[in-house]
């Protein structure tokens, strides 16, 4: 079974390109110290009837998305190895500064998940 990072944040839409960028900077930082998959997807069919909407969870204003995030590991330990590597890497620390995000940081949520079904 694999383990997985999980984010959701609100990006504003004339921040997406940016976001984008950053992201995919991440991504290959992410998958040189050993993670299985990283993937940024931006909302795009929130308008849901049912449940509780992304939108109305993350609190989006109008010109904002959510974008939800995972990062695959084989299991806890490997996420944790991974994650002590990354956040040693001087490229991560060149992409955290809080005042230079296109994302507002405060409204990130994150968490690791451990898989109960996987098909």
């Amino acid at each position: 079974m694999s383990y997985v990072d999980g984010f959701v944040l609100v990006v504003a839409n004339k921040n997406l390109k940016a976001y984008k960028s950053l992201a995919t900077k991440a991504s290959k930082v992410w998958m040189a110290h050993g993670a299985l998959a990283y993937h940024e997807l931006a909302g795009e069919d929130l308008d849901v009837k049912f449940g509780l909407p992304f939108p109305k969870l993350a609190k989006t204003k109008a010109g904002e998305t959510v974008v939800f995030s995972y990062i695959l590991y084989r299991n806890r330990k490997h996420r944790d190895r991974v994650n002590k590597k990354v956040m040693a890497d001087p490229r991560i620390a060149a992409m955290c500064d809080p005042k230079n995000t296109p994302f507002d940081m405060k409204r990130m949520a994150c968490g690791g998940f451990e898989t109960l079904v996987e098909a």
